[in-house]
């Protein structure tokens, strides 16, 4: 269904001065004068810099919960809503705010649609330095993310699942406001947030999802309390709107897992298929695996969700969902039975401790960044390096002796290496004493 103009004859317009007044003192906006911003917006009309303005009046003066529902609805309904009604399946989608090193989505979808779950996932780039599943599945030759929503819907109802990008017809007025959030310094805003995230996941047709709000320095989440504020956000918003939807905060000040790259990762999520791999990323995959199920009405309890996701990785069933995802969207499945296919640094070496002691903390952003330098996130003309990245992290509270590896670098560039080596080696922090471990999964909101 497309959106044409929902503003009502009877609604007198006001003007963007006086909208923008009164949400910067404090004013709640009624529905109509937030159906004819996303309207305004969705069509051109109000001028960029007024546009600016009432972000950051937003930003500084937050939504009230009844505002941040009707603005999920509205931008929801700017653009296409796919219609999954026709699948007798459960439709759960899963969505995290953007982790270094997180794997999980690669795992969970197959898992899911193995346990009989269908997964709408689209995918989008929220952070700069994050590296998207898309991005990592480029390193299978012949993928194809790029789907047109007649082919998305068809491949949901003969696989049950499918990794496609973000499309355009999607809450079309989000693009235009997220976009702007970017230059204008308001992407933390709570419920822009809230809006922006559930429009795209509910307009993609799913009946629920599980959310992962991540906090720390490698999420553009900073606060814990914040993280938490979030959570209740979008599950409030999305009860509203009578989606069932459950979230988990869960710790950013570290990469997850042992690797940072695409092909690097794309061979870890395969070992977690495996039941094998690091053992935090075996937590979060258990843990919010496990709310998939739940909520999708697969399995009843808390030890039934357990053995459900546990079935289902240690029989193989889900690392053959994997195969049959990729095969339908084109992909060499060959690489997924054999990751040694996949291509390799022409260098590696290893970032030594500066000195003995434990391993306090790590800029996760750092290291981020860091191999986006290596040419791991693309560059101007789209390219991608496969090849490149990080592995063999060591993790908050690991001993190291002097000239012990941090971890390894994966490399094709010397140049390139240099400028990432700053950021690598400004990402560790080395202590005496040995830090408290972190908690993974901080709180659960439902």
């Amino acid at each position: 269904m497309i959106k044409k103009t929902l503003t009502s004859r009877r609604f007198v317009k006001p003007s963007y001065s006086y909208l923008i007044e009164k949400k910067r003192d404090g004013g709640e906006f009624t529905q109509e004068e937030i159906r004819y911003i996303i309207d305004s917006t969705l069509d051109g009309e109000i001028p960029e810099h007024q546009l600016a303005a009432l972000a950051m009046a937003i930003y500084f003066q937050g939504m009230s919960a009844q505002e941040t529902a009707i603005l999920t609805e509205e931008m929801m309904l700017s653009g296409e809503v796919v219609d999954l009604s026709h699948i007798a399946k459960p439709k759960i989608d899963k969505y995290s705010t953007g982790g270094v090193g997180d794997k999980t989505a690669l795992v969970l979808l197959p898992l899911a649609v193995a346990a009989g779950i269908v997964v709408p996932m689209m995918c989008g780039e929220d952070q700069d330095f994050e590296i998207s599943s898309l991005h990592k599945l480029g390193a299978v030759p012949g993928f194809n993310g790029d789907l047109e929503i007649d082919d998305f819907v068809k491949q949901l109802e003969k696989v049950g699942g499918a990794f496609a990008k973000q499309s355009p017809e999607l809450a079309p007025a989000d693009a235009r406001l997220y976009e702007l959030r970017r230059q204008t310094g308001t992407i933390p805003s709570l419920p822009l947030i809230t809006g922006s995230v559930l429009s795209k996941k509910l307009a993609e047709g799913s009946e629920g999802l599980v959310i992962d709000v991540k906090w720390g320095n490698g999420s553009f989440i900073k606060d814990l309390e914040q993280a938490k504020q979030l959570a209740r956000s979008m599950t409030r918003v999305g009860r509203s709107m009578k989606r069932r939807c459950v979230a988990l905060v869960t710790d950013m000040n570290q990469p997850l897992g042992d690797t940072v790259g695409t092909a690097l990762e794309l061979r870890e999520a395969i070992q977690l298929l495996k039941g094998e791999g690091p053992e935090d990323m075996q937590e979060l995959i258990l843990k919010l695996g496990m709310e998939i199920v739940r909520l999708a009405g697969v399995a009843g309890s808390t030890l039934s969700a357990k053995q459900t996701v546990e079935r289902h990785i240690q029989d193989g069933s889900a690392l053959e969902k994997l195969k049959e995802i990729v095969a339908a969207q084109g992909g060499d499945t060959s690489y997924i039975d054999d990751p040694s296919k996949f291509p390799e640094a022409k260098h590696i070496r290893k970032l030594p401790a500066p000195k003995r002691g434990y391993v306090h903390t790590i800029n996760a952003a750092m290291i981020a960044r860091g191999v986006h330098l290596l040419g791991a996130g693309p560059d101007a003309k789209g390219k991608i390096d496969y090849a490149v990245g990080v592995s063999e992290i060591k993790k908050v509270g690991t001993q190291v002796k002097q000239g012990e590896p941090l971890m390894m670098i994966h490399y094709n560039d010397e140049s390139k290496l240099e400028q990432a080596l700053e950021y690598f080696k400004n990402a560790y922090r080395l202590a005496p004493k040995r830090p408290n471990p972190p908690t993974l999964v901080v709180e659960r909101v439902a």
